[in-house]
């Protein structure tokens, strides 16, 4: 009901504050207003994938709305979890935990505001929540006994402040068993970064190539690197590879496929549809195609094709958006040439969801088409080879995509459901084997699981996709990453260059690489490797300038190492590793304070770095190089 301008409606609502925001501020306001905007940030994100709405965020407290009481509790949930496992990394003084209150009442919009009893109620349960606690009103209770498998508590009925009548409350408890049923994630205690820092060189490679985690989980937003536009890089491959010049062939950019579900959660289907092009047009050896690296960076921008060309160097983009309700899809897509920016072509598919891998299988021939390339005979057939004829299983493989680079231990362990999902519905689905892999792979290197066996399953995965398809690039990188922890360099270093070999125009397979021989004691060779990545991804992540540092570093060149460290901070002022290859770098010049200044960074970042921990885990061939190690960081502060 709608009446002069105000409108009626009946919704869910949840609503959150910080348990002592007050003293936190007053302790150190700077870091508390870092860790409550990273905070919020990941609540937004989930509470847009429970498809909630942020309605207000005034101070430390976040007031969000729900079409369904399901979908409110099962955000609640999953915020507690992730927001748990981040305080677990931070000393205890500074750990910030929210309350939730969670109320199903009518209530007063204006102009996108929430007024009422309804959100009246949610905020006084919310104050009855423990810290990192959940609380429902009865009426949230009813709607949710029967749909959800949570333990939940009985409090009683609480008269609370201007409302008339007693409110039922109950608590939702968060053990193991609380967990969403459809969930069934068992959760590992997570330690902070524990015992990665350094040791994330091997696992830092941002992307799909890499896999793994680069990232700082309290890290500002930071925006792209700023980078001059390049021209068309020159293809350089190994030597059993031909060589390409790119000039001489075209090239072409696939931006991100804009979301029009209106739906959040459907932005994994448009992704993995972006994703699918890329690697269906990389297998062409007439095109130069741009890795994802370089163009999600222009995920959700209104941009201006014929700059974006400018910017990364390409002649040709793709462009384009997904509309997915009801058992239909509606693709969009456009090929336009960047130097006039004119429409090669444009076209619209209304089909069937079953029909997606046709409608992508035509984007590819209209694009093969339109840019006069010819195809090889192998190419032929691998373009005609399907990932899956199971949408099903394909929807789940996307999903699990999606949630494994979240990086975090609950979304780890949820994609991991997911993939063997997707196996179950179709056994010869590689992708969704490697990606079953790589949850294991993370398991292992991020510490989430003590489980000695945990790599062997990593190993298992990727050798079960390489058995149905030894051309799988992301599966070889598996292997390589699991043979460098196993100190297997050979086979590591055999792995990866396989990679790059199925894969040239991935920049991710050549800074992986290069970090497999800086470990094995070969920094020389790593440099081209990563310059060469930086060339085929203008936009590069972090892990690109500091591999290179790190390589800089071992070739006792400190004064570039310094330089390509740097820029990795500028990147991302919280990557540790940059901070600890300065420091060594600053020790070996002479610069003990700046050097002392850099580990106590680090160590701010990540209190639990120590001397021992990387004794253990660093995987250096040469035990002489990791005793330098030790001794540099030693010197500059780490006990």
């Amino acid at each position: 009901m709608s009446i002069e301008g105000l409108t009626r409606k009946l919704t869910a609502i949840l609503s959150a504050d910080v348990k002592g925001y007050s003293r936190l501020m007053g302790d150190d306001e700077a870091a508390t207003v870092r860790t409550i905007t990273a905070y919020r940030d990941v609540m937004s994100k989930l509470i847009q994938h429970h498809h909630g709405r942020v309605v207000d965020s005034p101070g430390d407290n976040i007031l969000a709305e729900f079409a369904s009481v399901v979908d409110a509790v099962q955000c609640a949930v999953e915020i507690q979890q992730v927001l748990r496992s981040r305080n677990a990394q931070l000393p205890e003084e500074r750990r910030m935990e929210f309350r939730i209150g969670i109320n199903l009442g009518d209530v007063i919009e204006e102009e996108g505001r929430l007024y009422g009893d309804g959100v009246n109620i949610a905020a006084r349960i919310e104050g009855l929540a423990d810290p990192g606690g959940i609380c429902v009103s009865g009426t949230v209770y009813e709607h949710i006994k029967n749909k959800l498998t949570l333990w939940e508590e009985y409090l009683g009925e609480h008269t609370v402040k201007n409302i008339v009548d007693p409110v039922r409350v109950y608590r939702i408890k968060l053990e193991p068993e609380g967990v969403v049923e459809e969930a069934k994630v068992k959760r590992f205690s997570l330690q902070r970064w524990q015992w990665v820092a350094l040791v994330a060189v091997v696992a830092v490679v941002v992307g799909v190539g890499g896999y793994a985690i680069w990232n700082n989980t309290l890290r500002p937003p930071t925006a792209p690197t700023e980078v001059s536009p390049p021209a068309a890089p020159t293809e350089t491959a190994p030597e059993e590879t031909p060589v390409i010049d790119v000039a001489e062939i075209p090239s072409i950019a696939v931006l991100p496929f804009d979301n029009m579900s209106g739906d959040p959660e459907q932005e994994y289907f448009s992704d993995g549809i972006t994703e699918d092009l890329i690697t269906d047009l990389s297998k062409i050896s007439g095109l130069f195609v741009l890795a994802r690296n370089s163009t999600f960076v222009y995920k959700g921008q209104a941009v201006d094709i014929v700059e974006v060309g400018r910017e990364l160097g390409v002649r040709f983009v793709l462009e384009g958006s997904v509309r997915k309700a009801n058992g239909t899809v509606r693709i969009t897509a456009q090929l336009v040439d960047t130097a006039t920016g004119g429409h090669l072509w444009a076209e619209r598919y209304d089909r069937d969801l079953d029909d997606i891998f046709a409608v992508q299988d035509e984007v590819v021939a209209k694009i093969v088409a339109s840019l006069a390339v010819t195809l090889t005979e192998e190419e032929q057939e691998l373009l005609v080879q399907e990932a899956t004829n199971n949408l099903e299983a394909y929807d789940y493989q996307k999903r699990g995509d999606w949630y494994r680079f979240q990086f975090t231990q609950e979304s780890n362990a949820q994609a991991r459901l997911l993939y063997e999902r997707a196996i179950e519905l179709d056994p010869q689905f590689v992708s969704a084997y490697v990606g079953l892999g790589f949850t294991y792979y993370e398991e292992w290197s991020q510490q989430w699981s003590q489980d000695s066996q945990t790599l062997d399953r990593a190993h298992e995965q990727a050798q079960k996709a390489i058995a149905l398809d030894e051309r799988n690039a992301p599966a070889h990188s598996l292997l390589g990453w699991v043979y460098l922890w196993n100190k297997e360099y050979d086979l590591a270093i055999a792995e990866k260059e396989l990679a790059i070999a199925l894969d040239s125009r991935n920049p991710d397979h050549h800074n992986d690489l290069a970090q497999v021989l800086i470990f094995a004691g070969e920094a020389e060779a790593a440099i081209p490797l990563v310059e060469k990545a930086m060339r085929l991804n203008p936009h590069y992540p972090v892990g690109y300038p500091f591999t290179l540092g790190f390589a800089y570093l071992f070739l006792e060149r400190y004064d570039e190492a310094i330089e390509a460290a740097q820029e990795a901070l500028r990147i991302n002022p919280f990557f540790i590793a940059s901070h600890l290859v300065l420091a060594g770098a600053y020790i070996e010049t002479d610069q003990g304070e700046t050097a002392r200044y850099h580990m106590a960074e680090a160590l701010k970042i990540n209190p639990q770095l120590s001397l021992e921990v990387y004794r253990e885990r660093l995987p250096f061939k040469d035990p002489e190089t990791l005793e330098w190690v030790l001794d540099i960081f030693q010197k500059a502060g780490l006990e």
